[in-house]
C-alpha cells in the first residue's frame, strides 16, 4: 500500500533534513505504530504519507513515496485526500464545524458522496466508533476523548485506503487511550483498511502493531514486529523510547539465560514468563 524509497526531506527554512534516507514498505491492511523521541521526524513522515509534504510545506524532497502505487509527488493533495485520511495531533485545529453532525457532513459534502450515502455513512462512521449518541451534540460541549473520536469518525465515513494518526491519545488516560486503539484495530480488521498511527505510548503501539517502527534523529532504526523490536530495550530507551517495565524485566532474564520467550509486551505477560521460569 505505502513504499517509501530512499526518501528525504529537509523543510526550506530548516539547515538540515529532517528525514533521512528513509526506506518503508507498509502492506495492504497493515496497523503499524510508529515511535521516537521528539524531534525525531515522526510527523514529518505522516505528512508524507498524506501529501501534506511537498503540497503544503515546501523543501528540499528526494527519492519517493509512494500510496497504492501512486507517487505523492505527482499527485494532487485532492487526489491524495480521497485515498489517505488524516487526524492531526491538535484536535481542535481539525474541526471546522461546531455541532458533531455539521462536522460529520462537511467532508462528505466537500468530497461529493451522493446524497442516499451520506445518511448511512454518518450512521455507520459513528456506531464503528461507539459515539452514534453525540450526533446532536456541540463540539465544544464534548470531553477530550469524545473529540478524539468524532475526528477519527469524520475521516472513517470517506471510507480512506489508509489512515494516518499523528498521536490520537496524547491528551488521553490509560482507559481511554485503549478503548481508541480497540476501536481503530476493529475497523482496519473489518474494512480491510490499513492504519499508520504515529504515538509515544510503546505498549499500545506493541500490543496492536503488526509493524513496529522506530525512528531516531530522521532515520529507521528499527522497523520489525513489536516483539523483535522490543528485545531491543535498552536501546530503545537510549533513543528516548521508554518500553514497560514487563518488556525490561523479560529481557534481562532472557539475557541471564533464565527466559527464552519473546519480549513482555505487558504485566500479563511478563507474570506468565516468570510462572514458566520458576516452573
Amino acid at each position: 500500500m505505502i513504499e517509501l524509497k530512499d526518501f528525504s526531506f529537509r523543510y526550506r527554512e530548516g539547515s538540515e533534513p529532517v528525514l533521512k534516507d528513509v526506506n518503508l514498505i507498509i502492506p495492504d491492511g497493515s496497523f503499524v505504530g510508529i515511535t521516537g523521541a521528539a524531534g525525531s521526524g515522526k510527523s514529518t513522515l505522516t505528512y508524507a504519507l498524506n501529501g501534506i509534504i511537498p503540497h503544503c510545506y515546501p523543501g528540499d524532497y528526494y527519492g519517493s513515496v509512494t500510496v497504492n502505487g501512486k507517487d505523492v509527488l505527482e499527485t494532487s493533495l485532492i487526489d491524495l485526500s480521497r485515498m489517505v485520511g488524516s487526524v492531526c495531533q491538535d484536535i481542535d485545529s481539525q474541526f471546522v464545524s461546531p455541532a458533531v453532525e455539521d462536522e460529520m457532513l462537511y467532508g462528505l459534502e466537500n468530497f461529493g458522496v451522493p446524497r442516499e450515502e451520506v445518511e448511512p455513512r454518518i450512521d455507520e462512521a459513528l456506531t464503528s466508533m461507539g459515539i452514534a449518541d453525540l450526533r446532536d451534540r456541540m463540539i465544544d460541549s464534548l470531553s477530550g476523548g469524545q473529540k478524539q473520536k468524532v475526528a477519527i469518525a469524520s475521516i472513517l465515513e470517506l471510507k480512506p485506503e489508509v489512515l494516518v494518526l499523528d498521536e490520537p491519545t496524547a491528551e488521553l488516560d490509560p482507559a481511554s487511550s485503549l478503548n481508541v486503539f480497540k476501536l481503530l484495530s476493529r475497523y482496519a480488521s473489518e474494512h480491510g483498511t490499513t492504519v499508520v498511527v504515529v504515538e509515544q505510548k510503546i505498549a499500545l503501539l506493541a500490543e496492536f502493531a503488526s509493524l513496529l517502527v522506530v525512528i531516531d534523529q530522521g532515520k529507521i532504526r528499527y522497523a520489525d514486529s513489536p516483539a523483535a523490536v522490543l528485545t531491543h530495550s535498552d536501546e530503545l530507551l537510549e533513543l528516548g523510547v521508554n518500553c514497560p517495565r514487563s518488556t525490561t524485566l523479560s529481557n534481562r532474564l532472557r539475557r541471564a539465560g533464565l527466559y527464552r520467550g519473546p519480549a513482555c509486551r505487558n504485566v500479563a505477560e511478563a507474570a506468565d514468563a516468570v510462572m514458566e521460569m520458576l516452573s
